[in-house]
C-alpha cells in the first residue's frame, strides 16, 4: 500500500470497531493515525525527564495490560508502539541534544537528510530511554502478545 493510501486508510478507520482493517506495520508505523488508539494513548506519552518518562512507561504499559485484559490486540499492539516511539525518540535525544540526527542538506549533496551531526550525549534523556525499553521489551516478549500477534497477521494481514 502506498505510504499516501496508507495514511488515508488509517485516518478514515476506526480500528476498535474494525480491527480486521489493523496492520502491524514496521516498528512504530500508524502510531499517530489509528484511532482511537492514538487519542486514548497519546496524552500519556512523555520523555522529558526519567520521572516523567517512568509515569509515562507505566501508564502505557496499564494501558497494554488493560487492553491484554479485554483481548484487544490492536489496543495491545499501539501501546507497544507508544513504548517503542518513547524509547526511539528518547534515545534520539540521548544521542543528539537538539533531537536532530542530520544537518540540513547544501543543494547537490549525495544524501538528501545531510550529513549526520556529531554526537552531544545527554545521559538525562539516555535514563529516559532505558526506562521505555524495559517497559517495551516486556510486551515484546509477553507470550499473549506473541500469539495474538501471530493470530491476527495470520487471519486479517495473510494473502494467498
Amino acid at each position: 500500500m502506498a505510504a499516501k493510501d496508507y495514511a488515508r486508510h488509517y485516518r478514515d478507520t476506526d480500528f476498535r470497531a474494525h480491527p480486521e482493517r489493523y496492520r502491524v506495520g514496521k516498528g512504530e508505523q500508524g502510531v499517530l493515525l489509528a484511532e482511537p488508539y492514538k487519542s486514548e494513548l497519546l496524552p500519556h506519552w512523555r520523555f522529558r525527564t526519567p520521572e516523567v518518562a517512568q509515569e509515562s512507561a507505566e501508564k502505557l504499559y496499564a494501558c497494554y495490560l488493560e487492553y491484554k485484559r479485554q483481548g484487544d490486540f490492536v489496543g495491545m499492539d499501539m501501546a507497544r508502539k507508544f513504548l517503542q516511539m518513547g524509547y526511539t525518540r528518547a534515545l534520539r535525544y540521548a544521542r543528539h541534544r537538539s533531537g536532530r540526527k542530520y544537518a540540513k542538506a547544501a543543494s547537490g549533496e549525495a544524501n538528501p537528510k545531510g550529513p549526520e551531526l556529531p554526537l552531544e550525549p545527554d545521559p538525562v534523556k539516555a535514563q529516559s530511554a532505558a526506562i521505555f525499553q524495559s517497559y517495551y521489551l516486556k510486551v515484546v516478549e509477553d507470550p499473549d502478545y506473541l500469539r495474538l500477534k501471530h493470530q491476527h497477521v495470520t487471519q486479517h494481514e495473510r494473502t494467498v
